[in-house]
C-alpha cells in the first residue's frame, strides 16, 4: 500500500511539473514582450524597482514550506531566466556573427583560407627596402611551396623620425617579385586614398593594428571586393575587432580574414601578448578564417615555434611570420625577424607541412 501510494505522489509530482513549467514559458513570454515594448520605447529592459516590488508581492504570501530566503532565491532565478531569453532574442544579427552559418571561405587568388582547408603560411620581410631584397626573400619563401608573400610598403611607426618604408615604388618591386615567382601579395594599406594604388599591385589589403579602428579606411575598402587580413587593435577589445570586420562587410566586401597580433599588456617580456582565448572565441563567434601573426606577437624570433603551435592548437586558420635575408641590418624590426636558416629551422620544428591533415582532425605539434 505505501508503495501505491508513492507512485501517486510521484505522478502528481511529475503533472505539477508540467504544469509549472507552462507557467514558466508562459511567464517568459509575456516577459519578453514586455522587453520589447520597453526596449522600442527607448526604456531599459531591466527595471530593478519592479523586481523588488514583485518580490516583496510574493514572499508578503509566503505561507511555507519554504522559507522567504528559498523564496526570494527560486524567483530571482526565474526573473535571471526570463531575462536572459529577451537578451538572447534581442542580440543584433551582424554579418560577421555565426549564427548557424557554416565557415567561410576567403580566397587570395587560388589559395583557400579557412573552412576544413589545412593552415596557410604568410611569410615576407617587415619592410619592403629594395627590388634586390624582396626578390630573393619572395624565392626564399616560394621554394617551400608557400603561396602568400607579405612586405610593408607603407610602415606606421611609433618614432616619425624612423623608416617609413618606400611607397609605390615597393609595392611595383614587390608586384613583379610575387608574379616571377608565383606569389599572392599581401601588403598593410594606411590611408583611403592610397586604394586604387593598393587594388592595382597587391591580391590581399592588410588592416594594421593602428588603423583597425580607422572606419574611413574600412569603409574604403569594404566597397573593393579584395580580400582583407584585418589585425586586431593594440588595446581592441574582441567585440571592437569583430565590429571592424562588420564596417568592412557591411559595404560588400564579405572577403575579411581576422588576424590575432597579440594586445598591449603590462608584460615586458614580449612585445606584445598573444591572445589565444581570442582566436578561440572569434571562430565561436564569427564565421571568418582567424589568422595569428607570431611575429609581433611575442616580438622575440625564439618564440615564434611554440607561439605557432599554440595558434594552430586552437584553432586559427594560418599564420604570419616575418623573413628577411639578414634581420642584423633590417630597416625596422630587427629583433623579430628569421634569416633564411632560422626560417628553414622554423619550419621543420613546427613540422607546418606535416602535421595538419586537411580536416584539421589532428593536434598539433603535441
Amino acid at each position: 500500500m505505501p508503495k501505491k501510494k508513492i507512485k501517486e505522489l510521484r505522478n502528481e509530482i511529475d503533472d505539477l511539473n508540467q504544469d509549472i513549467f507552462k507557467l514558466l514559458s508562459k511567464r517568459a513570454n509575456i516577459a519578453k514582450e514586455i522587453g520589447d515594448l520597453q526596449t522600442n520605447l527607448g526604456m531599459s529592459s531591466y527595471d530593478p524597482m519592479r523586481e523588488k516590488e514583485m518580490l516583496e508581492d510574493i514572499l508578503a504570501n509566503n505561507q511555507g514550506p519554504f522559507g522567504d530566503a528559498t523564496v526570494k532565491s527560486l524567483f530571482k532565478s526565474v526573473f535571471q531566466a526570463s531575462m536572459e531569453v529577451g537578451k538572447k532574442a534581442d542580440k543584433p544579427k551582424f554579418l560577421t556573427s555565426r549564427g548557424d552559418r557554416e565557415d567561410s571561405v576567403v580566397y587570395v587568388g587560388d589559395v583557400p583560407i579557412g573552412g576544413e582547408h589545412a593552415p596557410i603560411l604568410i611569410a615576407g620581410p617587415c619592410a619592403i627596402e629594395s627590388k634586390e631584397q624582396v626578390d630573393i626573400t619572395a624565392a626564399e619563401v616560394a621554394k617551400h611551396g608557400i603561396k602568400l608573400f607579405r612586405g610593408g610598403a607603407f610602415k606606421p611607426r611609433s618614432n616619425p623620425y624612423s623608416f617609413q618604408g618606400i611607397g609605390l615604388e615597393a609595392l611595383q618591386w614587390a608586384r613583379a617579385a610575387c608574379d616571377k615567382h608565383g606569389l599572392q601579395f599581401v601588403a598593410e594599406i594606411m590611408d583611403a586614398r592610397d586604394i586604387d594604388m593598393f587594388v592595382e599591385y597587391v591580391d590581399m589589403l592588410q588592416v594594421g593594428a593602428r588603423n583597425s579602428q580607422n572606419f574611413t579606411l574600412l569603409k574604403t575598402i569594404g566597397k573593393t571586393n579584395k580580400p582583407v587580413l584585418l589585425k586586431r587593435g593594440l588595446s581592441s577589445t574582441i567585440e571592437e575587432w569583430v565590429m571592424s570586420a562588420e564596417y568592412l562587410m557591411s559595404e560588400g566586401n564579405k572577403n575579411v580574414v581576422l588576424c590575432e597580433r597579440g594586445i598591449r599588456t603590462y608584460e615586458q617580456y614580449t612585445r606584445n601578448t598573444l591572445d589565444v582565448s581570442a582566436v578561440a572565441l572569434a571562430k565561436q563567434e564569427t564565421h571568418l578564417p582567424v589568422i595569428v601573426d607570431v611575429t609581433h606577437s611575442g616580438g622575440r624570433r625564439d618564440l615564434l615555434v611554440p607561439l605557432t603551435k599554440a595558434g594552430l592548437a586552437v584553432g586559427a586558420d594560418g599564420i604570419m611570420v616575418e623573413v628577411h635575408p639578414n634581420p642584423a641590418v633590417a630597416l625596422s624590426d630587427q629583433k623579430q625577424q628569421l634569416d633564411f636558416d632560422g626560417f628553414d629551422k622554423y619550419l621543420e620544428d613546427t613540422a607546418y607541412k606535416t602535421k595538419l591533415s586537411k580536416k584539421r582532425s589532428e593536434v598539433y605539434g603535441f
